[in-house]
């Protein structure tokens, strides 16, 4: 379920940055306008990034094999890290390089208006985008908050989606406020400074998504309330004294590996054993289907 979400947030964020960068770029060499080259790179990038992330998908439907016996669901926070190195230099160090030019440099807007028209619109689609990201997040996410939501989603795409609409929105809200005032006062220096702004912002954004990205990739646990519900499920089977010790970790965001030890009782069988892990083996499954790699050691209680 929340890869058909994913890929329908990718989608529509796809067309809507395809459709909007063609017609920046329309809007930078009519005005030559710095925020608005500065936008039409961004949603450039923003427009790899939709593949790349359709990419990763694509990746991690492939079959396990005896090289990746686990499979390559790992993919998808791959695609993912990526796309967030793509947003930082593409997007971010260009942006502010190209501010930093205009201020130093300041040209002056040819038919602000054209910008304008085409920032709007840009808001619009952008607009479209973040909705849908926004309505496919939303039973992912719960009761928690936004900000919880994208540390702690093990889906890569959501977040990666959410956070570059909401960063396109803003920066359309900085590249409009640059052309507004640079035609307003007649000065071009605050079309560069909206420019920076820009930068600044898709770098804060993409180190955000790098920190988080980096820690799927190499591993992240189940969270604590699915480890409890894991605890619970175990504990309550009839043949388990107690947990030892459980591990977890997320295969692909779709998938979490389970590892346990448990302790059985003293005069316990090896035909009473086995039958303690198929039970709760099924009793994982039934509890927390996302639990699709499970491996369970008994072990005699030394510490009671």
């Amino acid at each position: 379920m929340s890869a058909e979400g994913s890929k329908k947030a990718i989608i529509a964020a796809l067309a809507a940055n395809a459709g909007i960068a063609a017609a920046k770029f329309v809007g930078f060499a009519i005005t030559g306008s710095s925020s608005m080259l500065a936008e039409a790179v961004h949603s450039v990038a923003d427009t790899s990034n939709q593949g790349l992330l359709l990419l990763g998908q694509r990746e991690a439907a492939k079959s396990a094999n005896r090289l990746h016996p686990f499979g390559y669901g790992r993919s998808r926070y791959f695609y993912s890290f990526v796309v967030a190195l793509v947003l930082f230099t593409l997007g971010s160090l260009f942006a502010i390089y190209e501010g930093y030019e205009k201020i130093v440099h300041p040209h002056e807007l040819e038919s602000p208006i054209v910008a304008v028209v085409i920032l709007v619109l840009a808001i619009c689609l952008e607009g479209y985008s973040f909705s849908t990201a926004y309505r496919e997040s939303r039973p992912l996410k719960g009761s928690a908050s936004w900000w919880r939501f994208i540390r702690n989603s093990r889906n890569p795409e959501l977040p990666v989606v959410l956070l570059e609409d909401t960063g396109a929105l803003i920066g359309l809200a900085f590249a409009l406020g640059g052309v507004g005032l640079a035609t307003i006062t007649g000065d071009a220096v605050w079309d560069g400074i909206g420019t920076l702004a820009i930068g600044i912002l898709l770098g804060v954004i993409a180190v955000i998504l790098i920190v988080e990205m980096h820690s799927l990739l190499i591993g992240e646990g189940a969270t604590a309330s699915d480890e409890k519900t894991l605890m619970t499920a175990l504990g309550s089977e009839p043949g388990i004294d107690r947990v030892i010790h459980m591990k977890t970790q997320y295969l692909g965001p779709d998938e979490l590996l389970v590892a346990a030890k448990f302790a059985t009782p003293a005069g316990a069988t090896a035909v009473q054993i086995a039958d303690t892990i198929n039970s709760a083996e099924a009793t994982i499954r039934e509890t927390l289907p996302i639990a699709r790699v499970i491996y369970l050691e008994p072990d005699i209680d030394r510490g009671m």
